[in-house]
């Protein structure tokens, strides 16, 4: 089965490549007629998801922050200039015979000033421009990690539609199966063939069949909400699971393979180790600040007024180059070195805690996919039996050797069994999209694989009929048991 190939894909590849999930998911759309698809809700997903488009703004805006912190390191130049209007009030009279006096006098003055800088030596921002490096991976793995989350949940929710749908026409069919039941029932109460108690009973399990009908009805209709959630449109249908859906065993099938792929490829895991190196540089970011910051610089200024008696105008301009060592910084450096080194051993325990939950799950999930490929096996023999059991029980009821009891627990059982067949094949398919969720491998290929296991031809609708038939023509119920005489 192509939707559970082996895996081969290397952690820089996984990232660029789910990095192009929005473009790669630009492609040509099942008629509405036909139903949407899994592979257009996942592109509808990927590109109007609210989530997603805020992780991808993160990104961007980390990225960013790597042009801050390199600016630091480029030349620094600046200008300041200002025009003044003076005045000023002289009181003062010599007392010296003959001397004039003096008076107020006012002027305009300007001056200007150009300062350019170079960092020649500046060990802190060189480490701000590495950690900027280490949150773009960490925020790039993060976004991979989010895509791979969201096409697994529109996944999840295509899949519980039809979950929902398989489960209430299986509760259809039981609600008038069991009605005909009832119906006869009462017919040959009126006759007196069967007592009141048979007709109650009837009555009962058609209540019972009613309320579970209802509740199926209700999941749904709920289920399509979880899919205009995740990608801001309403579906009027969608394409349903084909019946030959090959249920196999997990590829590679050794679980210790599926691990070491998870520890080589899993977003979350890179994450959290590329959380560790940003950490690694907020240490060296705090020790760089006990070491000197050397630049070149050069100023230029001038000056100029017309106050009166004062021609000309004044310039000066420096060329050189200057030092500056942190001496005494009353302890906050040594205790911002022992804040980043802690936050650094809070992060490796982080790093390790995922890659634990990283292996857990995986173990778990591949277990689970193995354990559902023999459910589903034992569910489809169980509609069989519980097939077989209600003709017998059918059987005996016609000659008198059963009564009605006995057949409705069957047709209750019966159509358990569908339901739980349903439920096992669809948590096959869910279980298997989540092993390659964990194990990092979930993309754009194992949705357009799994994508081709629909039939175009079978939709669900939003506005689901009153009068399909579809499971009583595949369980064959035939005309009511006749009860003996």
């Amino acid at each position: 089965m192509p939707f559970i190939n082996d895996l081969s894909v290397s952690g820089r590849r996984l990232t660029r490549r789910a990095m192009m999930v929005p473009l790669a998911m630009s492609i040509a759309l099942a008629s509405q007629a036909q139903g949407a698809d899994l592979l257009r809700i996942a592109s509808d997903a990927l590109q109007n998801d609210a989530g997603l488009a805020s992780a991808r703004a993160n990104l961007q805006s980390t990225q960013e922050s790597r042009e801050v912190a390199s600016g630091d390191l480029l030349p620094q130049i600046s200008a300041s200039g200002q025009l003044t209007h003076n005045r000023t009030y002289d009181s003062k009279q010599s007392t010296l015979a003959g001397a004039g006096q003096s008076g107020d006098d006012t002027y305009n003055s300007g001056s200007l000033a150009l300062e350019a800088s170079q960092a020649l030596y500046d060990a802190a921002n060189a480490r701000e421009v590495d950690q900027a490096e280490s949150q773009i991976d960490q925020q790039t793995l993060s976004l991979v990690a989010s895509e791979q989350q969201l096409l697994f949940d529109a996944s999840s929710a295509y899949f519980e539609i039809l979950r929902a749908n398989d489960i209430l026409a299986a509760r259809r069919a039981q609600e008038r199966a069991i009605s005909r039941q009832l119906e006869q029932a009462r017919e040959q109460f009126e006759v007196g063939l069967i007592a009141i108690t048979d007709v109650e009973e009837a009555r009962a399990s058609f209540d019972q069949a009613r309320a579970q009908r209802i509740t199926a009805q209700s999941d749904l209709e709920v289920s399509f909400e979880a899919l205009e959630r995740l990608t801001g449109k309403r579906y009027q249908s969608i394409q349903s699971l084909a019946e030959e859906l090959p249920v196999e065993l997990p590829t590679p099938s050794n679980r210790d393979e599926w691990v070491a792929t998870a520890l080589e490829e899993s977003p979350l895991l890179k994450s959290a180790m590329a959380a560790v190196e940003v950490s690694r540089s907020s240490v060296e970011i705090s020790k760089a600040a006990r070491l000197p910051v050397v630049e070149a610089f050069a100023d230029y200024n001038y000056a100029d007024s017309d106050r009166d008696q004062v021609e000309g105008n004044d310039s000066a301009s420096q060329v050189g180059v200057r030092a500056s060592l942190p001496l005494y910084t009353g302890g906050s450096t040594s205790a911002q070195i022992r804040q980043s080194t802690y936050a650094l051993e809070a992060s490796q325990y982080d790093a390790e805690a995922q890659r634990r939950l990283t292996i857990q799950q995986v173990r778990s999930l591949y277990t689970q996919v193995r354990n559902d490929v023999a459910t589903v096996e034992a569910r489809r023999q169980a509609v069989v039996s519980n097939r077989s059991a209600l003709d017998a029980t059918r059987s005996g009821y016609e000659v008198g050797t059963r009564n009605i009891v006995d057949v409705l627990d069957a047709e209750q059982s019966l159509y358990d069994a569908i339901s739980n067949l349903a439920e096992a094949r669809y948590d096959y398919v869910l279980d298997l999209l989540e092993l390659r969720q964990q194990a990092g491998t979930l993309d754009v290929e194992v949705i357009r694989e799994l994508n081709a296991e629909l039939d175009a031809e079978q939709a669900v609708m939003l506005e689901v009929s009153e009068d399909s038939d579809a499971y009583d023509r595949l369980l064959d119920i035939g005309e009511r048991p006749q009860p003996g005489a």
